[in-house]
C-alpha cells in the first residue's frame, strides 16, 4: 500500500511549488475510514525537506476536538517521533464556534446563491474559515471520498467547508441539502450543495491541492492527487462504482450496525442516510449502536429542543423554526428521512429505531423509536435479503439504493 502512495504522491508533488512555502495539511477526524497515517507520513516526508513548515489541521466541522494524544495516534506518530522528526509539526483542531479562530474571506452575493441553489434561496451568505489559512501558502487536503447525504460525495473542498469553516456557510448549505432531501442528493457528484462549497473554497486566499483516497473496507483502492476539483472528481467517480450498492427491490427492514467510530448520534445518523434509499415505504431502519450514549456534544441541547422530524414538518411551520440553527434542522430531517406534514399530522416514510444507550424516554423526546440493544441478536438479521431484511455489518459508508431512488437527482 505505501509503495503506491509513495509513487502517486511523489509524481504529484514533483509538479508543485514547495521550496520555502508554509504548508497546511487538512485531514479528517476519526469518523472516516482511511489509511491516513500512511498517507500523512509519505506526504510529510515529501514536503518537509523543502517546505518552511508542514502543519496539520483536523477538519472537524462541528465535531468535538481531539486531544493531542488522539491526533498522534490518528496520524500514526509515536511519542518518540513526536519528540524527534515530527517535533516541528503544529497539530491543530478546528473550532467552528470560536470567533477568534475565524476570518471572513467575503460573502457570496444573493444573486449567486440563487443561481447556485437552483433558485431555492436568494440570500447573501458570509464565508468565514479558520483564520490559520492566512498563515499558509499551500493547503493540501488528505482525505477519503464516500457518498454523502449533504454534498452528494464527501471529500475535496468539503474539507474546507464545513471542515474548517465558520457557521454561516455551513448552516446554509446543510439546510439547502435538506430542502433538496438526502435521497435526491446522495451519490450524485454535481449538486447545488457542492456548487456552493466550491464557490466558497475559491475565496480562500491560499493555493489548494488534494490527495483523495478511495477505500474498500480498510484497504486503499484508489488515490488521486492534484488540483482539488480534478482529484476529487476522479475519486468521486471511483467511489460511485465502489460504494454504491444498487438493490433490486426495497427492504421492509434494515438492520444497520453502527461502527464505534460514530460515537454520537450526530454521526451515527449516517447509518440512516446511507440506507434510506433502500427502504420500502412504511419500512424501518434499526440503528444498532450498543456503544452509543451521546446525541451530540455540540448541538445536543438544540436537537432535544427540536426533535427529529421530516423536512416538511419544518417548512410548513417555518415561522416557528427559522431561527433555529439550520445545520441542526438539516441533521434532524436527514435522520428522520423524507415524509409529509399535512393538517398537523407528520407521516415519515420510514420508521427510525435507535438501539443504543440513549434511553427510551430520550428517544421519545427526540421523536425516534427505541429498542434495547441487549435484547437484540444481530445474527438474527443476517442473510435474510429474500425475506426483505437487509443486514449492514458496518453501516455509514456504503450507500444502498433501490430503483425508485436510483434515478432521483438534485
Amino acid at each position: 500500500m505505501e509503495i503506491d502512495i509513495q509513487r502517486i504522491c511523489a509524481d504529484a508533488v514533483s509538479g508543485w511549488t514547495i521550496r520555502g512555502r508554509r504548508i497546511l495539511l487538512v485531514v479528517p477526524d476519526r469518523t472516516r475510514t482511511c489509511p491516513l497515517a500512511a498517507l500523512f507520513r509519505v506526504m510529510h516526508n515529501l514536503l518537509a525537506p523543502e517546505a518552511a513548515c508542514v502543519d496539520v489541521m483536523i477538519a472537524l466541522g462541528t465535531h468535538a476536538p481531539l486531544p493531542e494524544e488522539a491526533i498522534l495516534a490518528h496520524l500514526g506518530i509515536t511519542p518518540e517521533e513526536r519528540a524527534g522528526m515530527f517535533r516541528r509539526v503544529k497539530l491543530m483542531n478546528h473550532a467552528w464556534s470560536d470567533p477568534a479562530q475565524l476570518t471572513s474571506v467575503g460573502a457570496i452575493p444573493a444573486a449567486e446563491i440563487a443561481a447556485l441553489s437552483g433558485d431555492r434561496f436568494s440570500m447573501e451568505v458570509e464565508v468565514r474559515v479558520n483564520r490559520a489559512v492566512r498563515d499558509y501558502d499551500l493547503l493540501v487536503v488528505l482525505g477519503p471520498v464516500f457518498p454523502h447525504e449533504v454534498a452528494g460525495f464527501s471529500g475535496g473542498n468539503k474539507y474546507f467547508f464545513p471542515g474548517i469553516s465558520g457557521p454561516e456557510v455551513l448552516n446554509f448549505f446543510h439546510w439547502l441539502g435538506a430542502v433538496i432531501t438526502n435521497p435526491r442528493i446522495i451519490g450524485h457528484a454535481r449538486t447545488p450543495v457542492r456548487a456552493v462549497i466550491d464557490r466558497a473554497a475559491a475565496m480562500i486566499p491560499a493555493e489548494r491541492k488534494a490527495v483523495c483516497m478511495v477505500v474498500d473496507g480498510h484497504t486503499l483502492a484508489g488515490l488521486y492527487a492534484g488540483e482539488v476539483d480534478e482529484a476529487w472528481s476522479r475519486a468521486a467517480a471511483h467511489s460511485a462504482r465502489l460504494h454504491v450498492r444498487e438493490v433490486a427491490r426495497p427492504f421492509h427492514t434494515v438492520f444497520a450496525v453502527c461502527p464505534p467510530m460514530y460515537d454520537e448520534l450526530w454521526t451515527a445518523g449516517k447509518c440512516m442516510y446511507k440506507s434510506e434509499p433502500a427502504v420500502a415505504d412504511g419500512g424501518r431502519v434499526i440503528i444498532y449502536a450498543p456503544h452509543l450514549h451521546e446525541v451530540c456534544q455540540a448541538h445536543g441541547e438544540a436537537i432535544f429542543r427540536i426533535g427529529y422530524h421530516t423536512r416538511d414538518y419544518f417548512l410548513k411551520q417555518w415561522d416557528r423554526f427559522h431561527h433555529e440553527p439550520w445545520g441542526v434542522l438539516a441533521h434532524s430531517t436527514h435522520v428522520k428521512g423524507i415524509g409529509s406534514f399535512e393538517n398537523g399530522v407528520e407521516k415519515p416514510r420510514v420508521e427510525v429505531i435507535l438501539a443504543s444507550r440513549i434511553s427510551t424516554g430520550d428517544c421519545r423526546r427526540l421523536n425516534l423509536g427505541h429498542l434495547d440493544p441487549d435484547s437484540l441478536h444481530p445474527d438474527d438479521y443476517r442473510n435474510r435479503e429474500s425475506e426483505g431484511i437487509l443486514f449492514i455489518p458496518k453501516a455509514g459508508e456504503l450507500l444502498f439504493r433501490a430503483p425508485a431512488f436510483s434515478k432521483a437527482s438534485p
